[in-house]
């Protein structure tokens, strides 16, 4: 790999799991559009195939680009994007586009949407890295050290929660965790816990007792979380699909192409592209992809006890920890664990700026590892040195 590839560096464990989740994702993506295709594109099922790799493609060269570039250099960077993200995503709140009653994307030139989601939770993380790095020294003070931390995480979080609530409540509990290991006194994070716990509850409570036809978006978790305890059929329609999707797959599943239940659940080719993937690959295929979010985060954590200095281990946990928490997620819900959230498998769900992201993210953790590689190798570089001089 070196000799072909030679300025392709990093963990090459990584560099293997993203190859076989693109490919499983170009596969999945291709298999389960036929129905999309025939509705939108006069029965085209290779455009959606051609635009995914196209995204894959431009997703595999930002990764690329991002390791390249030493990590350290992030810590600037995404400080100064902290600033442009949080009026993004006001921005969004107001002149989004509104689809499901949410308005969660900015309309771009040549029919794109950008997510500003996406850029908020890679930033927030990079922030947060940045500053329990600087705050060590003073980590269990609470006005020096934990409020600086959570004002931004709550602004954030409040922001994408109007329109996102899935994707605020993982970037919570994701931030949660990194300000946790970055040894924040527990007392401060239970008692932001429970704060939050009753200021959720008290506008949930307040926009549950508005008429039926002004809960917007509320009236969407409220049919998910209702229709995912008592089981109704008919507003758990999605759920059903994906059971009977993982059912069918058996141990060795139907084979690529040979799904049935992508013609009947509403969105095969994002957030329930798992139990399409169980359906034509079966429980080992399945398993498979478990397998390889769970080496995936098996490298960051080893990443991080090599890390040169606080801000490079903080980074990798965090990004590391929040592409797999959304993972996991993601298969939960097509295997009936949790209610649908709306989030993406990371780097295997159809997607533009969600893929471009996921795959910054990864960069990133790449980039800490480059430059743990160089680090080891220097030290070995050193003695040999001194012997010659000697």
């Amino acid at each position: 790999m070196r000799s072909k590839f030679g300025k392709i560096k990093g963990d090459r464990v990584i560099w293997v799991i993203v190859f076989l989740l693109s490919l499983l994702s170009f596969l999945a993506v291709y298999s389960s559009t036929g129905t999309l295709a025939y509705k939108y594109q006069g029965g085209n099922t290779e455009y959606y195939m051609f635009k995914h790799a196209l995204i894959l493609l431009f997703g595999l060269l930002f990764m690329y680009l991002a390791h390249r570039l030493k990590y350290t250099y992030y810590s600037r960077i995404f400080q100064v994007a902290l600033y442009v993200a949080i009026p993004l995503l006001l921005l969004t709140l107001l002149f989004g586009l509104n689809l499901n009653d949410a308005k969660r994307v900015l309309p771009l030139p040549f029919g794109l949407t950008f997510q500003t989601s996406d850029l908020a939770k890679i930033t927030l993380i990079v922030y947060l890295a940045r500053m329990l790095s600087k705050k060590q020294e003073d980590i269990k003070d609470f006005k020096s050290a934990f409020l600086p931390l959570m004002l931004p995480v709550i602004l954030v979080t409040g922001l994408i929660f109007v329109a996102n609530f899935s994707t605020a409540a993982l970037l919570f509990v994701t931030s949660l965790v990194l300000i946790f290991i970055g040894g924040v006194k527990i007392k401060y994070i239970l008692g932001m816990i429970g704060i939050g716990l009753v200021v959720m509850s008290i506008g949930i409570a307040i926009l549950f007792a508005l008429p039926e036809g002004q809960q917007g978006r509320v009236g969407t978790w409220k049919n998910r979380i209702t229709s995912y305890i008592d089981g109704s059929s008919g507003e758990n329609y999605q759920l059903d699909q994906a059971k009977i999707a993982i059912a069918t797959g058996g141990i060795f599943g139907k084979m690529p192409g040979n799904s049935t239940q992508r013609n009947f659940l509403p969105h095969p080719y994002s957030d329930f592209i798992f139990a399409i993937i169980v359906e034509e690959y079966g429980l080992v295929g399945g398993s498979f992809v478990v397998l390889l979010y769970l080496i995936l985060f098996f490298r960051s954590v080893k990443i991080v006890t090599k890390a040169p200095g606080t801000f490079g281990a903080f980074l990798t946990i965090g990004v590391g920890f929040s592409l797999v928490f959304q993972a996991m997620i993601n298969m939960g819900v097509a295997v009936g664990l949790l209610p649908t959230t709306g989030q993406p498998l990371p780097l295997i769900s159809m997607g533009g700026t969600s893929i471009w992201f996921t795959s910054l993210a990864i960069g990133i953790i790449l980039s800490v590892s480059k430059e743990n590689d160089q680090i080891a190798a220097d030290a070995l570089v050193q003695p040999v040195n001194q012997t010659v001089n000697g």
